[in-house]
């Protein structure tokens, strides 16, 4: 990609963001802030309350999965890892064949064949698969064949953070600090951990909109920040590129990648969590469109269709 170094070159896309800027002020839109970006720098950025770290919620797994593409690169892992592998000791005396079957490649697909939810932000607020996940979903039923089947959960992802928690000898902050963070000068962020003190995989990262962004920054660069490679080209394509069809298709599940979203632009993938706190990147117009929203705001019913309608169709028309 060619990234555009002067923001002379981007004002259209100024413009249609000061347009959406007035419309969230105009409609009062659950937004905490907003900004666009090259593979450089931030372009236009406005805050609606004070700028500070954040759960990012799911959003957290597109980091994970970019740590996950740097251990594979190392030889630390393969995409056809096995899960029962890095965890002998956890298989249960009458473990189905298909629990055999589940690879890193399922996990990172959401199509490991459980089939099911589990360990979302709700059932781990409540207790659920504790004090000890992996025994917890070691235990489950796989109901259908391992990668035959989308099923969003962030079990899958917590699997396959553990799996690179194995490879590595070291826990997820530790290895994501040394290969990510404190490459992308984005500090030791807070991180929810489960009872036993895991990183959890699937969400819990706590980042400012900047420093959330900037995973959309490396991948529009095809892996490389400010010069420095973080991840191999390779990683950044399959990642981002459809791997599996998502049930149920519309404008917002339409295909999934590697703990990336398909978005339906031109080339366009997001990282996205919970209540709108989403990265899009735009590779054909060389630009990242972040956003992070309250818990409060009903962010899939009145903001996504805004976000979608006032700011990234008009930036990839």
């Amino acid at each position: 990609i060619k990234l555009i170094d002067t923001v002379g070159d981007f004002m259209g896309a100024i413009d249609m963001f000061n347009d959406f800027v007035k419309l969230i002020e105009s409609e009062s839109l659950p937004v905490e802030a907003v900004a666009i970006a090259d593979g450089d720098a931030i372009i236009a950025e406005r805050h609606f309350v004070p700028d500070q770290d954040r759960n990012i919620y799911s959003h957290t797994k597109s980091y994970v999965s970019t740590a996950i593409g740097i251990a594979i690169e190392d030889g630390l892992l393969s995409l056809d890892s096995r899960l029962v592998d890095s965890f002998p000791e956890y298989i249960p005396s009458d473990a189905q064949l298909e629990l055999g079957q589940i690879t890193l490649r399922h996990l990172l697909t959401m199509s490991s064949g459980f089939n099911h939810a589990y360990l979302m932000n709700p059932d781990r607020r409540s207790g659920v698969g504790a004090p000890d996940y992996l025994r917890y979903m070691f235990s489950r039923r796989v109901e259908v064949e391992p990668g035959s089947t989308f099923c969003y959960s962030s079990a899958d992802s917590d699997l396959a953070g553990r799996m690179l928690e194995q490879a590595a000898g070291m826990r997820l902050g530790e290895y994501l600090y040394g290969m990510i963070f404190s490459k992308l000068d984005q500090g030791w962020p807070v991180w929810e951990c489960d009872p036993q003190g895991h990183p959890i995989a699937g969400g819990g990262i706590y980042m400012s909109l900047a420093n959330m962004l900037k995973l959309g920054q490396v991948y529009l660069n095809d892996g490389t920040w400010h010069g420095t490679r973080i991840v191999s080209e390779s990683w950044v394509k399959q990642a981002s590129g459809k791997q599996i069809d998502t049930p149920h298709s519309n404008i917002w599940t339409c295909g999934y990648g590697y703990q990336f979203w398909m978005s339906p632009y031109e080339g366009a993938y997001r990282a996205d969590g919970a209540y709108g706190q989403i990265t899009t990147v735009l590779p054909k117009q060389g630009l990242v469109v972040a956003i992070q929203c309250p818990e409060s705001g009903d962010f899939d019913n009145i903001v996504r269709p805004a976000l979608h309608e006032h700011l990234l169709l008009p930036l990839t028309a």
